[in-house]
């Protein structure tokens, strides 16, 4: 199957993407000798539009770093797309399949340039996520809150005099920065973006070869994982503009939603049912209720 031929997978440009999509390339072609995988690099909108003074929820949130990386595998310009699990909308797009979830690297957000507990009253924090500053300002309400956007080494050479910006654990990671990590925030207080820490990767819905090569590399207990996570969010809805967090593990469902107005918030964590489809259920009827509760 494939042998001999060269397979193209379509990612971002940045440090951080090139970095996550070669280490799927050189898995697949370990999981299937024979094999050769190149990386089709494509520019997005939210690559375009990486200015502190334009918040990434202004530009269209959710798929702003995905969509023209998934226009590339439906033109047939690539065989298949490799992304942050977090930056998918909650709906697959019509014509793919999210055929392999790479095994999880660290869920967390992390602060860089201080820990929480050693920033002053009204330090500055810098971070482009509504998410991370509703989950920072239920326990820090001084805090003083900045756009944050760019590239990971952009990023952390914007630190504020004083201060710290939020990141995800995943990405330092990814480029062996971890020694930049000043402070893990536990994800039963700041719950992750769903899908947080997971490289996902979609392929053509009627390209059943390449769907078989990505089942090589697929980790179930990750894939079951971002699926009751992504069932929160999905229920909420493509046009939800409100906070949202998800983040399961060892059998339970931790998730985080914010009022619009960010006056209220909600967290609460749920043991999951053994049974996938249960559990992707129950996400969603949480979903429905926690949104219920916040109307």
């Amino acid at each position: 199957m494939n042998a001999g031929r060269t397979l193209r997978l379509a990612t971002r440009g940045s440090a951080q993407a090139r970095t996550q999509a070669q280490a799927v390339a050189d898995a697949l072609m370990a999981a299937n000798p024979g094999s050769t995988v190149e990386l089709v690099f494509v520019e997005t909108l939210g690559d375009r539009t990486q200015h502190d003074n334009v918040p990434l929820h202004t530009i269209g949130g959710q798929g702003v770093f995905v969509k023209e990386v998934q226009s590339a595998v439906l033109r047939g310009d690539a065989d298949m797309a490799a992304h942050s699990a977090k930056d998918l909308p909650s709906l697959t797009a019509d014509g793919l399949h999210l055929a392999a979830f790479c095994a999880r690297r660290d869920a967390r957000d992390v602060l860089i340039g201080s820990t929480l507990a050693g920033l002053a009253n009204g330090a500055p924090v810098a971070t482009g996520s509504v998410r991370r500053r509703a989950q920072l300002k239920v326990g820090r309400p001084d805090l003083h809150f900045l756009e944050l956007r760019g590239n990971i080494h952009t990023r952390l050479g914007k630190v504020p005099e004083g201060g710290a910006i939020v990141m995800a654990a995943a990405a330092l990671q990814v480029l062996d920065l971890v020694s930049e990590i000043s402070d893990y925030l536990p994800p039963a207080s700041f719950v992750p973006s769903p899908g947080q820490g997971c490289v996902a990767v979609e392929c053509r819905v009627d390209d059943d070869d390449i769907a078989a090569l990505l089942a090589t590399i697929d980790h179930v207990p990750t894939r079951l994982a971002v699926e009751v996570e992504r069932a929160f969010l999905a229920e909420l809805g493509s046009g939800c503009s409100m906070p949202v967090g998800a983040h399961a593990a060892d059998g339970r469902l931790t998730v985080f939603l914010g009022a619009a107005d960010g006056a209220r918030h909600i967290t609460e964590s749920i043991m999951l049912p053994s049974d996938h489809e249960l559990a992707v259920a129950r996400s969603a009827e949480l979903a429905r209720s926690l949104h219920d509760q916040l109307q």
